[in-house]
């Protein structure tokens, strides 16, 4: 949940880790810091708030050095403060100097216990967080006469629980240890400085040459060149890649917030996603991988396991597997699923899905399936070389590029669309409807194109968002597979905008959520043109007879429908029921972000969340 970058080179590095924690401050927020070596010791600059406040404080008092670990953290154990930011140090080296000091992304389960012990050894803990235990337990180790690499590796096999780590000590000049279990890290290859970070973003404009550690890797960089054991502590060479990413894409351009940027970027990421993957008339082979034909044609039955934005695109395919494939779906928050005990019929297919494919609950859910009896299991994930990705047997890639605003977008458009191709892979190879099969295929080409005619509302959410402004709460109705389209509406004006918003399945309207509806409460209801539109239109008036406010988000041709009485009408053009849970997401997000400037929040660092969910 946090942000790691670190370096070993011969050229001075502040300016260069401060950048690249700020292209990291989307994994965590609250506090920042840095720690060098400098002139025999480990100096340390730390600070609650954003990473200009790190900035600030080092233009007031500089530390500068050509090795270091810097961190931007999103908190776990211990408040936002100052003595809680990272990195924690252990010992002192001279007068103002430490001697170890550590950063850490992930939690450590049996701190309590490795606390105690250290106590009693004479450690003096200064936070209240989990880390410190283990800047003081590589110290200890140090201490009986290891060197940094080793301590570190042995340090890692007392730790329980999920980290990425990078440590640096005062008596070895020049060297950064990292150890990843449970969260990312990646080694960037440079010509005379290598560097390690939470993934490859902040590194892309020092190198485009990578090296992603395996679960369990300890990796020692110095500016000579790279060494790995794996979690058995044997030696290894791990594959070195190369990054088509250009760093620009990371970049906000002339957009005020990133978010906004990710939503009118989605019309290309959906293109850039469907590719190479659909011809004029079918889905083309073995987009899921090789072999995926013989097992996709096995499945019986299809478990989806997610969480938050993804877990809501499982939901709508679980509509349209039913609809299209003709296959029973079940579809599972992750965080619940792996501490129940799921019966797994025969030949059931696995589907995990992810934007960053590091999310903990996910990616433990995953490990469980591949023991539990499934038929085979697929990732539908946006970062190729993530442990969701390497470790599912079937994968199909996002490709939304970079998303670094916390509220998702693009990933969720995208993630809709790599499962409608599922949808109609799974729905060819069992002989259901031909003629909706190639219907929905040709549908598909125009997807783009009825997104970018989505984005033309902006003006008019931009208007419309004023009149949410002083809300505390607001209801989302939808039905059928829009139903999750309305709980990623709800997600999202909650996430930036601090309104308490909820989604409830429109006919479920007269058994509670009714009793809240009066003229301050602004309910949203999704409408498209399917079979289910004249029962929506009847709950709607129930809310309209209560007084409530309305806004629906319709369908053009569904618009026609609504009269005056049912509120503020605003009407897009989706393509029909296949396309329509993707292109109705736009006006949403529209929504939320114009209601959370309009507000004053923080749209792309919302309170209390982080992007990328890399602990339990």
């Amino acid at each position: 949940m946090c942000g790691i970058v670190a370096a070993s080179s011969h050229r001075e590095i502040s300016e260069l880790l401060i950048a690249g924690l700020k292209t990291l401050e989307y994994r965590g927020y609250d506090s920042a810091g840095i720690a060098l070596q400098v002139d025999g010791a480990v100096a340390r600059q730390r600070i609650q708030g954003k990473v200009q406040a790190l900035e600030d404080l080092l233009a007031r008092h500089p530390i500068e050095g050509v090795c270091g670990i810097a961190h931007t953290r999103w908190a776990t154990h211990g408040v936002p403060s100052d003595r809680n930011a990272h990195p924690m140090a252990s010992g002192h080296s001279g007068p103002t100097g430490h001697r170890v000091a550590l950063v850490h992304n992930g939690i450590i389960e049996n701190h309590e216990e490795l606390r105690a012990e250290l106590k009693a050894a004479g450690a003096e803990f200064t936070s209240e967080t989990d880390t410190e235990v283990m800047v003081h337990l590589v110290a200890s180790l140090m201490n009986e006469g290891n060197d940094l690499f080793k301590a570190v590796r042995l340090a890692a096999q007392r730790l329980q629980g999920a980290f990425a780590i990078a440590v640096v000590s005062a008596s070895e000049p020049g060297v950064v240890v990292g150890a990843r279990r449970g969260s990312p890290l990646v080694v960037g290859l440079g010509e005379g400085e290598q560097f390690l970070a939470s993934d490859i973003y902040p590194l892309l404009p020092v190198t485009k040459r990578f090296v992603y550690l395996d679960e369990g890797d300890v990796v020692r960089i110095d500016t000579e060149g790279v060494q790995v054991v794996d979690g058995e502590d044997a030696p290894v060479q791990r594959e070195v890649r190369i990054a088509e990413m250009d760093a620009d894409l990371v970049q906000r351009g002339d957009y005020p917030h990133y978010m906004l940027k990710e939503i009118f970027e989605q019309p290309q990421a959906v293109a850039e996603t469907l590719e190479g993957r659909i011809g004029p008339n079918r889905v083309l082979p073995n987009i899921f991988g090789v072999g995926a034909e013989d097992l996709l044609e096995r499945v019986k039955q299809v478990h989806i396991v997610a969480c938050g934005t993804s877990f809501h695109a499982g939901l709508v395919a679980r509509y349209q597997l039913e609809w299209l494939a003709g296959l029973p779906c079940t579809v599972e928050v992750a965080s619940e699923y792996r501490y129940r005990s799921p019966v797994v019929p025969p030949d059931t297919l696995f589907v995990t899905i992810s934007q960053s494919g590091e999310t903990a609950d996910t990616l433990a859910a995953l490990r469980h399936a591949r023991s539990s009896g499934y038929l085979t299991t697929l990732a539908i994930c946006n970062v190729p070389e993530s442990s969701v990705v390497r470790e599912a047997d079937l994968v199909l890639m996002t490709r939304a590029g970079p998303e670094i605003g916390v509220a998702s977008t693009k990933a969720f458009t995208t993630q809709l669309v790599a499962l409608q191709l599922l949808v109609l892979e799974l729905g060819r190879l069992h002989g259901r409807d031909p003629e909706a099969y190639r219907e929905a295929v040709g549908l598909l080409h125009q997807l783009p194109d009825l997104m970018n005619q989505a984005l033309s509302l902006d003006a008019e959410f931009a208007e419309l968002s004023k009149l949410f402004v002083n809300k505390q709460h607001a209801l989302f109705l939808g039905r059928g597979s829009h139903y999750p389209i309305a709980m990623e509406g709800a997600l999202k004006l909650k996430e930036i905008s601090y309104i308490h918003a909820e989604a409830y399945p429109a006919g479920e309207l007269k058994h509670g959520p009714l009793a809240l509806v009066d003229e301050d409460m602004p309910v949203v209801a999704v409408a498209p043109n399917d079979e289910l539109l004249a029962k929506l239109i009847s709950n709607i008036e129930e809310v309209q007879a209560r007084g409530g406010e309305l806004y629906v988000i319709a369908d053009r041709q569904a618009g026609r429908n609504f009269a005056e009485r049912h509120g503020r009408i605003l009407r897009v053009d989706t393509g029909g029921r296949f396309l329509a849970p993707v292109v109705l997401t736009i006006p949403l997000q529209l929504l939320a972000y114009h209601v959370a400037v309009a507000r004053g929040t923080d749209v792309d660092q919302p309170r209390n969340l982080a992007k990328s969910v890399t602990v339990e």
